[in-house]
């Protein structure tokens, strides 16, 4: 997948949410064991990988979702993180979603210039119940970055986060439910809380998709297909933009101004229109970018006056 890099593979389960863990389920698949944690040996540099015409093969502008098979902060890859780091370093012009169970142990996993933090990173952490959110929403909030989110997915109990949303730091929750072998149902009323939550405090959120059970009104519905999850999390209407941020990218260190050639210009299809995960779009609007080269806005972007985002604009109408 274009936006993602796996520069390791493999991980311990931390918490509750580490069940069910999807990777161990694909692993399984495939005669493998999760547990087995190594370093990819092909896509170790994606993010510097380039095209046979010398430009970069992930945009400017563009948002990398790290170490989905893995944790970033894992502490197996301690020997590989500040090489990750240098990497990281080298795209100014891109944005890194780094996704962790484990803010106990970030700190001491920064690299020595970090201050208060680069602006590409968008650093997230995981809290799928009450128990994780009391626990690792504090750390994320004392953690020295630019820009900080959070994910209940798995979402398996319910949460009262208000008092963290009021602090002004957390940019935006995304809410997912559980899949493959074990899935336990995501309750719909759970859902509405955190979302009416993120609502009264201008706080972004995203529902992206529904999980393989899902409950509402009391009846548990059985949705095994993830298509068909992200339609009827869009059709929950729970999605809300909340403050808007910007993330000031910078040009990679060869290039002193951003060229339309290397710029990263989203691309929509009609099953766009109805999916949960269009939510995830996040306003990647660098400062110092000119206006004609921006990616679009978040749930703007469908709403932008281009042949493309109006067609989704029309797809929208037509399943409002």
């Amino acid at each position: 997948m274009h936006d993602i890099w796996n520069p390791w593979h493999g991980c311990t389960k931390k918490s509750e949410g580490c069940q069910n863990c999807y990777m161990y389920f694909l692993d399984r698949q495939r005669n493998a064991d999760g547990k087995n944690i190594y370093k990819v040996k092909s896509n170790f540099d994606y993010p510097l990988q380039k095209n046979k015409n010398g430009s970069y093969k992930i945009k400017s502008g563009e948002q990398i979702r790290v170490c989905m098979t893995s944790d970033f902060f894992l502490e197996e890859a301690d020997i590989w993180r500040p090489e990750a780091w240098k990497i990281i370093r080298q795209r100014p012009d891109v944005v890194f979603f780094l996704l962790t169970k484990r803010p106990e142990r970030v700190r001491k996993c920064l690299p020595p210039d970090w201050n208060e933090g680069w602006e590409n990173v968008f650093f997230n952490i995981t809290c799928e119940n009450q128990q994780r959110a009391d626990e690792r929403i504090p750390l994320l909030l004392s953690l020295p970055f630019k820009h900080k989110g959070l994910m209940a997915a798995p979402f398996i109990g319910a949460i009262d986060i208000k008092k963290y949303l009021q602090s002004g730091q957390i940019e935006q929750v995304i809410a997912g439910g559980e899949n493959y072998d074990g899935s336990r149902p995501l309750d719909y009323d759970w859902v509405k809380s955190l979302h009416d939550q993120c609502v009264s405090t201008n706080v972004t959120f995203c529902f992206i998709e529904t999980g393989t059970y899902f409950i509402k009104g009391g009846k548990t519905y059985h949705l095994p297909d993830k298509g068909l999850q992200s339609r009827m999390a869009w059709k929950s209407g729970l999605q809300h933009q909340g403050r808007k941020h910007r993330f000031k990218l910078a040009p990679p260190p060869q290039l002193s101004l951003f060229s339309a050639a290397e710029t990263y210009q989203k691309t929509f299809r009609s099953c766009c229109a109805t999916c949960g995960r269009f939510a995830t779009v996040v306003p990647l609007v660098p400062s110092v970018m000119p206006k004609n080269l921006r990616p679009p806005d978040f749930y703007s972007a469908c709403r932008r006056k281009t042949p493309t985002n109006d067609y989704i604009n029309n797809e929208r109408k037509k399943h409002a």
